[in-house]
C-alpha cells in the first residue's frame, strides 16, 4: 500500500481499514494521555509527536504499525521489545497480534522525561 504523505494525523489514519484505523487511534490516544502537551505534527511523513523536540512518532501499514521513539528507546527496553521486529530507532508491532499499549505508554514517558531532562540543560 502506497500512501501519500498526509497534511495531518487523521488524513494519516484515515487512510486505512478500519480496524487499523482503531489501532492506530488508539496508540495516538495512548501517547496523548502522556504527554497532553506535546504538538501533533506530520514529520518524516508520519505522524509525530514533538515536546521540546521531537518526542515519538508511529504510522501504519499494511501488515503492522511503526512505532519510532528512537534509539535510547530501543535500548532501555530491550527486555520488552524480544518479541519485536526493532531496528536501531523503531518497533513494529504486527496487527494480527495485541498491540502492547502499556509499552507504548512507558516508552512515551521515558522520551517524555528525556527531553524534559534536554530542556533543562539548555
Amino acid at each position: 500500500m502506497k500512501l501519500e504523505i498526509p497534511n495531518s494525523i487523521d488524513d494519516h489514519i484515515s487512510a486505512f481499514p478500519p480496524e487499523t484505523q482503531h489501532l492506530l487511534q488508539q496508540v495516538r490516544d495512548t501517547i496523548k494521555a502522556v504527554a497532553p502537551e506535546a504538538t501533533e505534527t506530520i514529520s518524516y511523513g508520519i505522524p509525530t509527536f514533538q515536546f521540546h523536540g521531537n518526542l515519538v512518532h508511529f504510522a501504519g501499514y499494511a501488515h503492522h504499525i511503526g512505532f519510532y521513539p528512537g534509539a535510547s528507546s530501543i535500548r532501555e527496553f530491550t527486555k520488552d521489545l524480544s518479541g519485536y521486529k526493532t531496528s536501531k530507532g523503531t518497533i513494529q508491532f504486527p496487527l494480527d497480534k495485541p498491540i502492547p499499549f502499556d509499552l507504548v505508554r512507558r516508552i512515551t514517558e521515558f522520551r517524555l522525561a528525556e527531553n524534559l531532562e534536554k530542556a533543562k540543560e539548555k
